[in-house]
């Protein structure tokens, strides 16, 4: 066993997530026969299977799984190591994976992006867009750094810094337009189109609602925004949507934009990361760089 080394972790981790040996080998830069024959160096150092290899993918086996944690641990730990390294210097570099979500990522990550790059050209920022679940899942095993989420997150091993608040919008039809602003009440009533499961806002829209389940048609759900703005243009329900998404979503759809009066259904944009990681300072420095790129795009 004295002779597992960390790039084989590593390796070892690329298959674990993607379950499929040509995947994980680009994933990790090398070809498939070498990923494979390093794979199979590890089971022989172990004595064990790591793997059940199948025609189409591989899982892991009752030994695999049991030893996945724990070489993501080690994983974030080396991880952690360097990023201690990071703090010498006076610049933010290297490589920083950032998690976002899809109802986030559109409009915020060109300024963001831009500003944080400028800020620290020696910087290897790689993004990450996907679910508040898989983004804190992929986190707490060391997967990305930090993410930019709606919050709470509630998660006791990491740090949440709120960045800003925004209220969310109704997108109604053009010929709606003079129309009264339904209240939460109202809302609820109509033919409200929602984001598929999984995605936050849409918990949120339903919470403002006070609705436990979406009075819609089936097979109305929508997989972005984009998609939901583009159904009431058609003519298909409301939606609601963040103010970020406004100009960008509707720009090319005939929709109309209403604010609600009184209560503001609204949501909390911030950054969350692990409190072992040695970079919460720089950390909150990038929160700041996001708070001024919300500020632009707004």
């Amino acid at each position: 066993m004295t002779n597992l080394t960390l790039k084989q972790f590593r390796y070892f981790e690329a298959l674990a997530q993607h379950g499929h040996f040509g995947h994980a080998a680009d994933a990790s830069g090398i070809s498939q026969p070498a990923l494979s024959m390093q794979i199979k160096d590890m089971e022989a150092d172990l004595g064990v299977a790591l793997f059940e290899r199948g025609p189409r993918h591989v899982r892991l086996t009752r030994f695999g799984e049991e030893f996945a944690p724990r070489v993501r641990d080690i994983l974030r730990s080396v991880d952690e190591v360097s990023d201690l390294a990071r703090l010498s210097q006076n610049t933010l570099s290297g490589r920083l994976r950032i998690g976002v979500i899809p109802t986030i990522a559109p409009y915020l990550l060109p300024s963001f992006i831009g500003q944080l790059t400028h800020d620290h050209p020696t910087l290897d920022l790689q993004i990450r867009e996907t679910l508040t679940p898989r983004l804190i899942e992929e986190l707490a095993q060391g997967r990305i750094d930090a993410a930019i989420v709606a919050l709470p997150v509630s998660e006791p091993s990491f740090e949440e810094v709120e960045i800003f608040e925004e209220n969310f919008v109704l997108i109604r039809p053009d010929i709606d337009a003079d129309r009264a602003v339904p209240d939460a009440a109202d809302l609820a009533k109509m033919q409200l189109l929602l984001l598929e499961e999984g995605h936050c806002f849409r918990d949120q829209a339903l919470a403002f609602c006070s609705m436990r389940s979406p009075l819609q048609r089936e097979g109305l759900d929508g997989s972005s925004l984009s998609t939901l703005v583009q159904l009431v243009g058609a003519g298909i329900g409301v939606t609601l949507i963040p103010d970020m998404a406004v100009s960008v979503e509707t720009r090319s759809a005939n929709v109309s934009v209403a604010r609600f009066k009184g209560v503001q259904p609204k949501r909390t944009i911030g950054m969350i990361w692990r409190k072992t990681s040695p970079l919460a300072d720089q950390f909150r420095m990038i929160a700041d760089i996001v708070a001024r790129a919300a500020k632009v795009g707004r």
